[in-house]
């Protein structure tokens, strides 16, 4: 386990790398958001359309911007509060309440816990994998990588490569094997291996619906089957870039598996970093975990406040 200082220096970096990579979602929603606090000497309904307006516009989208100013109205209206500028506090506090991940969301890390990673191919599922057995080995967690993802050419490879920079064991096929043979075999793994968790990459194919569905229901049943005592984890990556089209890709995918969790990658440079709001809100699936780079250390798990802050620019000090 790391020290105590070395982990609030990590967290700090962290901090730094999402404050950066959030500058150009800062520059559309938080700029457009503090205009609307400075532009307006009262509070009515041209301020409060603005506001909304502004939401919705950074992807934040209709659902959570809705659930954000209804509240934040009822506030306004019971602390009688005249000036908008005051408004900016409350609204930040209200984000970060809809945004909060309950306590019981990382109970699967304390194991043995079986963790399905599902997404497209191409938003950084294969890599995500690879960054949480770095994390957990970190941990001194026993880690165990099973490769299910036997559609698409070099997937072996590439998670074989991430599992040697983690230092994990991983159990694969070749291309084309049955996803639910490796996973029998990777459970058999685990077991006698007494891993904390095991990671399944697995297939990412949204444009056949009924196979996807199939096939994860065959995993579901060898899980069950034959380790019916761990705890289980589906986690779904989704890249940020690309706004509203995530948040579809969530709601198809929650269609085929019980989604428990987000996985939020290429948050570095997009303008696009509402809809981690959004998603949340529409589909009451809280992100855990956030990805802003390339490097290993580079996706950690999620924290509310300190997105919602660097999102709007509060607490810079800490960069």
């Amino acid at each position: 386990m790391p020290e105590e200082g070395t982990e609030k220096s990590r967290k700090k970096g962290f901090f730094s790398r999402l404050f950066s990579g959030l500058t150009k979602s800062r520059n559309s929603i938080g700029s457009g958001i503090e205009r609307a606090f400075t532009s307006y000497d009262r509070i009515d309904e041209d301020f409060y359309e603005d506001l909304e307006e502004t939401m919705i516009m950074g992807d934040i989208g209709i659902k959570a911007t809705d659930q954000i100013m209804e509240k934040l109205r009822a506030q306004v209206k019971e602390q009688k509060i005249k000036d908008p500028g005051l408004c900016k506090g409350l609204l930040i506090h209200n984000i970060k309440e809809q945004m909060a991940v309950d306590a019981h969301a990382y109970d699967f890390e304390h194991g043995p816990s079986v963790v399905l990673v599902i997404g497209v191919n191409g938003v950084g599922k294969t890599t995500s994998v690879g960054k949480l057995a770095g994390i957990y080995r970190d941990e001194g967690k026993k880690v165990i990588i099973a490769a299910a993802d036997t559609f698409r050419a070099a997937a072996n490879e590439q998670l074989s490569a991430w599992a040697q920079r983690a230092g994990v064991d991983m159990i694969g096929a070749p291309e084309g094997s049955d996803p639910a043979s490796v996973l029998f075999d990777a459970v058999q793994a685990a077991k006698a291996r007494h891993a904390d968790i095991l990671l399944v990459d697995t297939a990412g194919r949204l444009h056949n619906k009924k196979n996807l569905m199939a096939e994860l229901g065959k995993i579901d049943r060898v899980i069950s089957r034959e380790w019916p005592e761990c705890m289980r984890e589906n986690l779904i990556v989704l890249d940020g870039t690309t706004g509203q089209n995530a948040l579809a890709q969530a709601r198809e995918f929650n269609g085929a598996a019980h989604l428990t969790g987000i996985i939020l990658t290429k948050m570095d440079g997009t303008a696009k970093g509402g809809i981690a709001i959004a998603i949340q809100s529409e589909l009451g699936i809280p992100v855990k975990f956030i990805g802003v780079g390339e490097k290993m250390d580079d996706l950690q798990r999620f924290q509310p406040d300190d997105y919602v802050d660097a999102l709007f620019g509060v607490g810079e000090t800490q960069t």
